[in-house]
């Protein structure tokens, strides 16, 4: 049970700094929104395919092919979640664009716990109903708030992308080969969706862009991916669902830390709401 503990933690940490190195890299003006997904992606499964070199050997090659299917709906749900976040953010402020994001995620994995007969104890159903409260407190903009429909729709898109690929990790075997597919097939998506439908790219590309990319993709998005495809048979969806919504806040004092932004007293005591109404659904129930 620690040792769970421990890699899901480093799993909420991998998914945060995600958001901090896009912030860095995009937000920065150091790479485009397109450039820094297809980056990412691209160094995510070179990465992982190397390593499942060097841990399996003569077995990659019909490790990487196994389950054809399922590797194939493993791609396109991650390209989903990764295109719809990268169109989606084009026009949305970056809180609300995050409450839609996760709120999608909640929904997706909670609707599958139901479908999946899982239990569900009324002490998970409000930990997330307290979570998902602290959330719009933490994310939801101040003043007059926009809603362009495609960029909302894309946002809500790439959650439930994000919710079938996590749900499809259940069915995890052997994570980081997996997880390689995965990538190659999201990859060849990605290229062909930016292809088809170019986006402006004002933002050159620079050292800097190419390496945050380069990083998300190889060790937070790649190994972070594969980690949490390692948890994933071990948690239930609702457990799965709950446990990501303190990724907003890891995100945000990661910013702090690594981006000079400001804390405030609404963001701690918003952080600690979301981060207890997850400790409180988590700890104690029934799987």
């Amino acid at each position: 049970m620690l040792r769970l503990s421990i890699a899901a933690v480093l799993t909420l940490i991998a998914f945060a700094s995600n958001s901090v190195l896009n912030r860095m890299a995009v937000a920065g003006g150091h790479i485009s929104v397109g450039d820094f997904a297809i980056w990412r992606v691209s160094a995510g499964a070179v990465v992982l395919i190397v390593i499942s070199l060097i841990l399996r050997k003569g077995e990659v090659v019909n490790i990487l092919f196994s389950s054809p299917k399922l590797r194939a709906y493993g791609g396109i749900y991650l390209a989903t979640y990764m295109l719809g976040f990268s169109f989606a953010y084009l026009e949305l402020d970056a809180g609300l664009g995050t409450l839609l994001l996760f709120g999608s995620v909640q929904l997706t994995m909670f609707s599958a716990s139901i479908l999946l007969r899982e239990v569900l104890t009324m002490r998970r159903i409000l930990g997330s109903v307290i979570a998902l409260g602290g959330l719009v407190w933490l994310l939801l903009p101040e003043g007059k708030i926009t809603l362009p429909f495609n960029a909302v729709l894309s946002m809500i898109v790439a959650g439930i992308g994000w919710g079938g690929y996590s749900l499809l990790g259940r069915q995890a075997k052997d994570p980081i080969p997996e997880t390689a597919m995965n990538f190659c097939v999201a990859l060849i998506i990605c290229l062909t969706a930016l292809f088809l439908f170019p986006q402006p790219s004002p933002t050159p590309t620079d050292t800097t862009g190419l390496t945050l990319a380069i990083i998300s993709g190889a060790i937070t998005s790649g190994c972070g991916y594969s980690l949490w495809y390692t948890i994933l048979p071990h948690l239930g969806a609702a457990r799965a669902g709950l446990a990501q919504l303190s990724v907003p806040p890891l995100a945000i004092f990661g910013g702090i830390l690594l981006l000079d932004e400001v804390l405030t007293l609404h963001l701690i005591l918003a952080s600690l709401v979301v981060i207890g109404g997850v400790a409180y659904g988590l700890t104690n129930s029934k799987k």
